[in-house]
């Protein structure tokens, strides 16, 4: 089960994807197209492709999935909780990591933005290959577990 319910979940309404892209910028609106076919019905749809693509141009820009041949895979899961994608590049020297709020720079900002938007994110790996998650669940729950709304 992707995250706590209520109810559990059925095997049947479980639901995984793969894909495996070219570390090229050009890949990034596939990726997005990737997510948007699967999750259509999904409500919080515009999140998830907003996220998916901080993460895609991430693994393009910051790390080895965006050299010459570079690949990087895009895994989305979802069931009756919500969705739950995973973005694997080929490691770098650096680790992902917010940057201060205060910081002036151009960019720098994608991680805020997956912050934002996701119930939860966090990544592991290390300089040969890193895994970041990013959870979206289907409805805002209350601690009770009603939805709330």
């Amino acid at each position: 089960m992707l995250l706590a319910v209520s109810v559990p979940a059925k095997p049947e309404v479980s639901m995984y994807w793969q894909r495996e892209f070219r570390g090229k910028a050009d890949q990034i609106r596939l990726v997005r197209a990737f997510a948007a076919h699967l999750l259509a019905d999904f409500p919080g749809l515009d999140d998830v492709l907003l996220v998916l693509d901080e993460l895609a141009v991430n693994a393009v820009r910051h790390t080895r999935s965006g050299a010459d041949g570079g690949r990087f895979t895009v895994e989305i899961s979802m069931d009756v909780a919500g969705v739950i994608v995973y973005v694997t590049d080929q490691g770098g020297s650096g680790e992902p990591r917010l940057q201060d709020i205060l910081d002036l720079a151009e960019g720098g900002r994608g991680l805020r933005t997956v912050e934002a938007l996701t119930a939860t994110w966090s990544w592991t790996g290390d300089a040969r290959g890193r895994t970041i998650r990013a959870t979206f669940p289907r409805a805002a729950l209350c601690a009770g577990g009603r939805e709330i709304g």
